[in-house]
């Protein structure tokens, strides 16, 4: 068995804390290969209760924060090692960063991608000037061979949220945050391997011990959190992920030693949280950010973070590589899960004009036809029926709930397949489902075990506008005080 070639620079036994005098001299030394990016005032500051401003870091050249570590860590280099250049291992941000920042400097860079990192940004490291070598099946192989393979060439390897001086190149940010918003309250910081968290962390604090510094990660993935539980890093199952940049099975020793003493603590997101942040930074905000870059966003939109309401907030943006395809899938999962994009299944006549008598039904709903599926071999009810599965576009999740209402009165078998997924409306729908049917006789029952004596007061009331009412504060309530408020109906 071949021994396993280790990282001076990541050693779990000595883990290496950045100072915050490092920060501060890397931010001059960074300064003319280093966007200087914008903290504008975000949109979304009404919806939330909070003040947000959105740090747009995938507004550097590559599209990534990681640029400042990146350009630091070759920086840094001595000459002897600058002329034999640098290895990493990365799927690819790190690996476009570096690639991009060594051919500026003219330093050589050699990156090792797995099989799984996409094509375009393979090619754009070829664009940049690196050495490519595709070898392992995932991230933890490409990392063991990168090690072998600068150890037999004599080559540095640089760990892309590990090493020293990528977690202090990292902190330039929280420098430029503080530069941009000086009377910020908190900052909420997208979490993977930890090198951002940990460098900003350093700065923020150092400047303002007061200010909150919350960590945000995929649930599908809780690394750092289950690291913060047990005082060391700990490999955490993961499973695919919107934020696959954050999916980080160990995060880093020295990224975990430095960040440690200055969080105050950490969340997880759902994926269909992810989703809806891109959808609303693409609508809302005009930006187009990957899944891990948006996690902040995501977090606040979520309602995990309701002490922060009335403060000043910063999310930083941390990226925007997201491909073209993951991005019309987000889009589309983040309509899902918002409510306004609809699905379900209807039995209707087979005879002429059933399905035009449902175009005509969704139509006065107010509601837009976007697929419809024909089924008749599987069905159980009688041969003059057919089953049709339904995909629509809504205004809101509460307008779904009207559209539901309203096919209720007119054909008694229907199924709602999808709606409101972030809510957790489709559960709702399927609980009350009975109910529905016997709503006219004032025996309808919400569903919602924590309000439901409010809810059966108001519907005693019985006119329409009232239960839909009834609806919109059910809505309220699921969402945590966000943004379907916003829509008329």
């Amino acid at each position: 068995m071949e021994e396993e070639t280790l990282d001076p620079w990541c050693n779990p036994e000595e883990p290496r804390v950045v100072q915050f005098e490092q920060i501060s001299a890397a931010a001059y030394r960074v300064r003319e290969g280093i966007v200087r990016t914008p903290c504008d005032r975000s949109h979304l500051s009404e919806e939330s209760g909070m003040e947000i401003f959105l740090k747009k870091d995938y507004m550097q050249y590559t599209g990534s924060f990681k640029e400042r570590g990146a350009r630091y860590s070759l920086i840094q280099l001595d000459p002897k090692q600058k002329k034999k250049g640098v290895i990493s291992a990365s799927a690819g941000n790190h690996a476009q960063d570096m690639a991009y920042h060594g051919g500026q400097l003219g330093i050589p860079v050699t990156v090792v991608m797995p099989v799984i990192a996409p094509i375009m940004k393979i090619e754009n490291c070829k664009k940049y000037g690196a050495n490519v070598v595709i070898q392992g099946q995932n991230m933890g192989e490409s990392k063991a061979y990168a090690l072998k393979l600068g150890k037999e060439r004599g080559l540095l390897y640089i760990n892309g949220f590990d090493h020293p001086n990528i977690l202090v190149g990292q902190g330039t940010m929280g420098l430029e945050i503080l530069e941009q918003v000086p009377d910020v309250d908190a900052v909420v910081i997208p979490v993977g391997g930890g090198g951002l968290l940990a460098g900003c962390a350093v700065a923020l604090k150092t400047m303002k011990p007061d200010i909150k510094i919350i960590g945000v990660e995929p649930e599908l993935c809780p690394s750092f959190t289950n690291a913060m539980k047990a005082g060391h890093p700990v490999k955490t199952p993961t499973e695919p992920s919107l934020a696959d940049g954050l999916t980080v099975p160990t995060v880093g020793v020295n990224a975990l030693a430095t960040a440690a003493p200055y969080m105050d603590r950490m969340v997880t997101v759902s994926e269909e949280w992810i989703a809806i942040s891109i959808l609303r930074l693409v609508e809302m905000e005009k930006a187009v950010v990957e899944g891990g870059g948006a996690a902040g966003v995501a977090a606040i939109l979520a309602g995990l973070l309701p002490d922060l309401r009335g403060k000043k907030v910063v999310v930083p943006l941390c990226g925007g590589n997201i491909d073209t395809t993951i991005l019309g899938r987000c889009l589309e999962r983040g309509l899902a899960a918002d409510g306004r994009l609809v699905k379900f299944t209807v039995t209707v006549s087979d005879r002429p004009g059933g399905i035009a008598e449902l175009a005509k039904t969704l139509c006065n709903c107010g509601v837009s036809i976007k697929d419809m599926v024909h089924e008749r071999a599987w069905i159980k009810n009688d041969i003059f029926s057919v089953e049709v599965a339904v995909v629509v576009e809504t205004r809101s999740v509460v307008h779904a709930y009207e559209m539901f209402d309203f096919l209720r009165k007119k054909y008694t078998n229907i199924i709602m397949v999808g709606v409101g997924g972030a809510f957790g409306f489709l559960d709702d729908l399927l609980e009350r489902d009975e109910d529905c049917k016997t709503r006219d006789s004032g025996n309808f029952s919400s569903g919602n075990d924590s309000a439901q004596e409010d809810d059966d007061d108001d519907i005693d009331a019985a006119s329409e506008m009232q239960y839909l009412r009834v609806i919109q504060n059910q809505a309220k309530r699921k969402s945590r005080q966000f943004s379907i408020t916003r829509i008329a109906f």
